[in-house]
């Protein structure tokens, strides 16, 4: 098996080999051959090569979301590294461990007008967990280095290098570990110096790789919390990202059998009861328009809020809570905890199951008349919500109830965000289905790139639904030789960033049109052509429904299904539904 002559591109290999972390991302370049040709020579490490580099971090983010594990990509220096940035900032808000390895020019060749050379060590101190920013050799290319900066030279060559060396193995121990334990994303910047290309058939060094084992959490007793719990008439349990078959489905019956909580899903929340309410929109938009909504939203606020899970996308219940606050707001994570609704009073550092598994045995169903109440709440906006399906005309809103309603059984789906994400949450979802979407910053960027990772990771048919924005945005995501043939993209087209239409400043103007909602006429069908997707497009229900009938059935090649919908009609057809679900639902209820 061959190395790099390079020390230290051995090391940064031999570390990822020891921690565990054998799937690497590389972007072609030159100056980090030393680490392709570590990486590439030794059969240990899945290799996978994507030329985009914004494209490539998506991809390993995918991965690493679906493996739980890291994955690292590796770039040559320059601007490069930047591409990597979208990701590092989605990996570091949803707690994936993204591992960040950036070749990089000799110290002494940074702004002093060398090509390719940008300054890279610390460029993502912001949105990272540790930057490991190693030092160069000094036993490779000594001359240029003796050459170039000789005040590092004061001193015996390996003596100097072993020096080098220690440092370089604690900063890497610190980066990979962290990476593994508190699942964050991870900064490796390598300095290399010509020559790049040698190569040993034996290495030349040997690390000091630590590999890390997490202590055990302290946990804290839970009788107080209980007592708190079980004297509370009004529970609300409010999870957002949640990874799917993640919580043992006693304490989901747990909950959703007591009558003082209230659990509200989302659905990437991938949890799933007969009495949770997976359409939080579809409760607090009533009470918005309602002439009771005081009343209403007191008789929602609740005592305790229990949260558990990542970011939440619905605007009107964190809306809600920011303004109703709950007495007490306890979240479960052993990681972190964010005061979205500036109300946290606890943070229980330990995985939901955990928890829940101590105290549950602790806890009593409350007799109360909250669960009662908002589920029949729950049961007139769903009869309104099919009464109003039922009346409309082609349309998103129709789209995502025929997508959803034709969706196999067992299929992983990775959700595009913006107003995508957000149709999704008005349907109740199968349960076997598995859902994902980026929200740790919730861009439009990487969705592609994304779910084409995370396929090839799951092995599960995967089907994106995603924009139009963001499917061409993103379009280098295709580019590459890891599509599935049960890839399946279905991309609503309704010609422009079609969210801008429901939000609040919407003019019909040129300039709107132009800078906000960014009309287009563009289609995926020469896309599909050079990328080999089998395409069809759709503008109607009917057709629509003749190709879902089919569009999941196997086939030698991926397939993109085109929605084209009405650009000017989908944002009244979904404020209408708002509007037709609100009207009359309270005094109903009361």
């Amino acid at each position: 098996m061959n190395y790099s002559s390079i020390p230290v591109a051995q090391t940064v290999v031999m570390h990822c080999k020891a921690k565990g972390i054998k799937d690497i991302v590389i972007s072609p370049g030159s100056r980090n051959a030393p680490l392709t040709i570590g990486f590439t020579e030794d059969p240990y490490f899945d290799c996978y090569s994507i030329v985009d580099e914004r494209s490539a971090a998506f991809f390993a983010l995918g991965m690493a979301q679906q493996w739980q594990r890291p994955v690292a990509v590796l770039c040559t220096s320059g601007s490069a590294l930047l591409n990597y940035y979208p990701a590092v900032a989605e990996a570091f808000y949803s707690t994936v461990p993204l591992v960040v390895i950036s070749a990089d020019r000799p110290f002494y060749k940074i702004d002093v007008g060398d090509g390719q050379t940008i300054r890279q060590d610390h460029v993502f101190d912001r949105h990272i967990g540790y930057s490991a920013n190693l030092k160069q050799d000094v036993s490779h290319a000594t001359g240029k280095v003796r050459k170039y900066a000789p005040e590092t030279m004061d001193g015996e060559v390996e003596k100097l290098q072993v020096g080098i060396q220690v440092y370089n193995d604690e900063v890497l121990n610190k980066a990979m570990n962290l990476a593994i334990d508190r699942r964050l994303p991870v900064h490796i910047n390598v300095p290399l110096e010509e020559p790049l290309y040698d190569k040993v058939t034996k290495p030349n060094v040997y690390p000091n790789c630590e590999v890390s084992h997490e202590k055990d959490a302290i946990l804290e007793n839970l009788e107080e919390f209980s007592k708190q719990w079980n004297s509370a008439k009004r529970k609300m349990v409010l999870v957002g990202v949640n990874y799917p078959n993640s919580i043992e489905e006693k304490f989901l019956d747990s909950l959703g059998t007591d009558p003082s909580v209230i659990v509200l899903t989302e659905t990437t929340s991938n949890l799933h009861h007969p009495n949770f309410f997976p359409s939080i929109d579809s409760i607090i938009a009533p009470i918005e328009k309602s002439g009771h909504s005081e009343e209403m939203f007191k008789a929602l606020q609740p005592d305790i809020l229990l949260t558990f899970g990542g970011l939440v996308v619905s605007k009107k219940i964190k809306a809600f809570l920011r303004k109703y606050k709950p007495t007490q707001h306890w979240h479960i994570d052993p990681l972190r905890a964010n005061d979205t609704f500036f109300a946290l009073n606890h943070h229980f550092k330990e995985h939901a199951n955990g928890f829940f598994n101590r105290f549950m045995p602790k806890s009593v169903h409350v007799d109360s008349e909250y669960f009662e109440f908002w589920d029949r709440f729950k049961v007139v906006y769903e009869a309104k919500r099919e009464s109003y399906i039922k009346n409309i005309p082609f349309s998103d809103f129709l789209v995502f109830k025929n997508i959803f309603g034709k969706m196999p059984e067992g299929v992983q789906l990775q959700m595009a965000n913006s107003s995508t994400i957000r149709y999704a949450q008005l349907f109740d979802l199968k349960p076997s289905l598995e859902v994902f979407c980026n929200r740790g910053t919730s861009g439009i960027d990487g969705s592609v790139s994304t779910a084409v990772g995370a396929a090839m990771a799951n092995g599960k048919q995967t089907v994106l639904i995603t924009g139009d924005l963001s499917f061409f945005y993103d379009s280098n995501g295709l580019w590459n030789k890891y599509l599935r043939p049960d890839f399946r993209i279905i991309v609503i087209n309704n010609e422009g960033g079609g969210i801008f239409r429901i939000l609040p400043g919407k003019e019909e103007t040129e300039t709107y049109a132009t800078y906000f909602e960014t009309t287009h006429g563009l289609d995926a069908a020469h896309l599909c052509k050079m990328y080999g997707l089998d395409y069809c497009s759709v503008k109607d229900e009917v057709a629509l429904n003749d190709q879902l009938d089919d569009f999941f059935e196997s086939s030698t090649i991926p397939k993109l299904l085109e929605i084209k919908t009405p650009r000017t009609l989908n944002n009244k057809i979904l404020m209408e539904y708002f509007d037709f679900i609100s009207s009359g639902i309270i005094n109903h209820i009361l």
